[in-house]
């Protein structure tokens, strides 16, 4: 049985919104999600434009460009509680670069940051990259999606 999920899911002002909303159906979220989940999770994901998600990565993390994902987690037990920020005109492009679907990039975007607000960091040791690397294969495998890397 799958961790039971309290989703919220917001989209910014976005140029392309349409594009993202088609990719990004709240029930294939949750599924996402759910799968990446260790226990019960409160998540918010928000999709913002170029400007927010640098604004957000400058003020949190110290570096001044716009990036894929974004973690900000609170608690890791009993409940997973997080707010994952993707940027939308970053993940299209590198969709578009390494030959994805923008759903499924969407998607291993969405299982990495969960990882994240469980803890994992790929950051940290090689080491510890390896496994977190594994584990979203993983995890993307069990929902049908090719490995990301």
């Amino acid at each position: 049985m799958l961790p039971a999920l309290s989703l919220s899911l917001q989209f910014g002002t976005l140029a392309d919104a349409t594009v993202h909303r088609a990719a990004l159906s709240r029930h294939a979220v949750a599924r996402w999600i759910r799968h990446a989940l260790a226990c019960d999770g409160e998540i918010t994901v928000r999709i913002v434009d170029r400007e927010e998600g640098q604004c957000l990565n400058r003020d949190y993390r110290k570096k001044d460009y716009a990036t894929n994902v974004l973690t900000f987690d609170y608690t890791h037990e009993p409940v997973v509680t997080a707010d994952l920020v993707l940027c939308a005109p970053v993940v299209a492009q590198e969709a578009k670069e390494q030959r994805k679907t923008l759903a499924a990039h969407y998607a291993h975007l969405i299982v990495h940051g969960t990882l994240h607000a469980q803890g994992w960091d790929h950051e940290t040791s090689d080491a510890d990259a390896r496994a977190m690397e594994a584990r979203e294969v993983e995890i993307l495998a069990g929902l049908g999606l090719p490995n990301p890397y």
